[in-house]
């Protein structure tokens, strides 16, 4: 009689539980533990959705909310301290705890295949600090534009910047299938490579930084516009928009990398060259801004469209959001890793409540209705 073969192990459960994804955080103290590292970050990351936004409020909002809290956490020790919260966050390794809070996040919200993904900086301005001769830190962040949340960020090194920062951030990230957008910081063959090296195409801005692939693209767009494009194959898209006092006029060009290019033989996957030109009227006035990039996909200029407007929604729902809505650059924060690891909060905060979509209200009146509601809070933490 011939053996069967063992069934395949049943995969582990998923788990949206919070405290899950924190159970194998190293926690920073060498001393006796009174308070667990779970209820920390715990705390931490409900207080910041409620609208705390330093430390004094996260322990403010914990003793407030200590009998809901209970509910799912063992306070047996109590409330910590906001000197305690200051001083653990002040060690934790940011990197590690970003990890714990992204993979909550994945259980919850599974994001969107071949998506457009922005990467951008942000200066916490709130992180200088004069008396102790620290500077403000600069944090490289992916936004995941569909799913509207942040996939990751790392902090650029003092003596660095963005171009060798953004190889980091890349290899931390699930980017199969999906087209990452950067502005022209970020147009350096180096980080091209390390897009492609991660399945993913890329839609780099081109300017000054570049100047004979950027003069190269600038001259074959004005040539073939002369003659309207006869000579070379074109994907056109073109859009008008009335708003706010002003009339937007966009077009946009996509058209294959000409052999002659220019510089082409440095940029590893090259296969188109896209040009969006934007005229803006208001009051009679007219201005314009003409921006160029490079494609290492052969997108149609309806697609190419999508990718670059997109791109921006980092500055609008990201960045805008965090100094706006969750006072970041206001944050006086910056002993030891406290800034970074904040900081890290705040965006799964965003992301969090940019997901929770049974209120129609803005992330402000969000964070007021987690804090009011223990029920709309619970919606926000479990995504349903």
């Amino acid at each position: 009689m011939s053996s069967q073969p063992s069934p395949e192990p049943a995969p582990a459960p998923r788990s949206v539980r919070l405290q899950d994804h924190f159970a194998g955080l190293t926690d920073p103290r060498r001393r006796k533990v009174t308070y667990p590292l779970v209820n920390i970050v715990t705390i931490a990351v409900c207080a910041v959705i409620c609208g705390a936004d330093d430390f004094v409020a996260i322990a403010t909002w914990g003793r407030a909310k200590r009998d809901w809290l209970a509910t799912i956490l063992d306070l047996e020790a109590g409330i910590p301290s906001h000197d305690r919260f200051n001083a653990i966050f002040q060690a934790l390794d940011p990197a590690a705890f970003e990890e714990c809070l992204l993979g909550w996040i994945a259980e919850l919200h599974e994001a969107t295949a071949g998506q457009v993904v922005a990467i951008d900086g942000k200066t916490l301005r709130g992180s200088f600090d004069r008396a102790s001769g620290k500077s403000a830190i600069h944090m490289v962040s992916a936004w995941a534009t569909a799913n509207r949340l942040s996939l990751g960020q790392v902090v650029v090194d003092g003596k660095s910047n963005e171009i060798t920062a953004i190889p980091a951030l890349l290899r931390l990230l699930e980017l199969e299938g999906c087209l990452v957008t950067i502005d022209a910081m970020g147009c350096q063959t180096a980080i091209a490579e390390a897009i492609l090296a991660r399945e993913a195409d890329y839609v780099l801005a081109v300017k000054d930084n570049q100047p004979t692939l950027h003069r190269g693209i600038q001259d074959y767009f004005i040539g073939r516009m002369e003659d309207d494009f006869a000579s070379v194959a074109v994907s056109r898209h073109e859009t008008k928009e009335k708003g706010h006092g002003r009339v937007e006029h966009r077009a946009y060009y996509v058209c294959a990398a000409p052999a002659d290019l220019p510089d082409r033989g440095r940029w590893r996957g090259l296969e188109a060259i896209g040009v969006a030109i934007n005229i803006s009227t208001r009051d009679g006035k007219e201005s314009d801004a003409v921006r160029y990039y490079i494609l290492s996909r052969s997108l149609g200029a309806k697609e190419f469209a999508d990718a670059v407007r997109a791109h921006w929604t980092i500055e609008n729902s990201l960045h805008w959001q965090l100094d706006v809505t969750f006072g970041e650059d206001a944050c006086r924060v910056r002993r030891g890793l406290a800034d970074a690891n904040l900081s890290v909060v705040r965006r799964a905060a965003l992301g969090l409540l940019k997901n929770e979509t049974s209120e129609k209200i803005g992330i402000k009146n969000k964070r007021l209705a987690a804090a009011c509601n223990d029920r709309y809070m619970e919606k926000v933490l479990t995504g349903s």
